[in-house]
């Protein structure tokens, strides 16, 4: 998959320059608008945006595919955060290398988001060997779940097997996102 610039009245470097910007800063769509005015490059916030919609997408698309494999053996935590002046939990998981697997942003804490983080998860890496928790509860459901899916549909020899061991979440833990306010 690649990128099509074709009709934009910006060349490729330019547009892909003000998608990293707003992307990977927290800036705005203006803040950036008059980064590149100071350049002598001019477009509107509102073209920024459009090149946000179409591209960003495609974008992660690219990066998904390129992402080197993950381990077999996950940590997955949940945490708190501000997220544009709105409280949500933040679940995320690394394999055992330190390398983030996923990540999902809810507004509840329970095994519907778990199981949601984990379908995410799955779809992206497939099953994982096992998973290291925290004790909650929810998560525990949620891989329960998988599991008797899994059960069910005759895959028992890829049963994923959950641990609840503090130490081995630490790395989760360190792994901890800038959250805004």
């Amino acid at each position: 998959m690649t990128l099509n610039f074709s009709g934009r009245h910006f060349p490729s470097d330019i547009i892909m320059q003000a998608l990293r910007y707003y992307l990977a800063y927290k800036l705005s769509y203006r803040e950036i608008e008059e980064m590149f005015a100071e350049r002598n490059i001019h477009f509107d916030h509102s073209t920024l945006n459009r090149w946000v919609i179409k591209y960003a997408p495609l974008l992660e698309a690219i990066f998904r595919k390129k992402k080197r494999l993950v381990s077999g053996s996950w940590r997955m935590d949940e945490t708190y955060i501000k997220m544009k002046g709105q409280w949500v939990y933040y679940y995320r998981a690394v394999d055992k290398f330190g390398a983030v697997i996923d990540f999902y942003l809810s507004e509840t804490r329970d095994e519907k988001a778990a199981h949601a983080f984990f379908t995410k998860a799955i779809n992206q890496h497939g099953l994982p060997e096992k998973v290291v928790i925290d004790k909650s509860g929810a998560n525990a459901a949620a891989l329960d779940t998988v599991n008797i899916r899994l059960w069910l549909s005759g895959c028992m020899l890829f049963m994923i097997e959950v641990l609840t061991v503090k130490y081995l979440n630490n790395i989760v833990e360190q792994s901890q996102p800038k959250s805004e306010g």
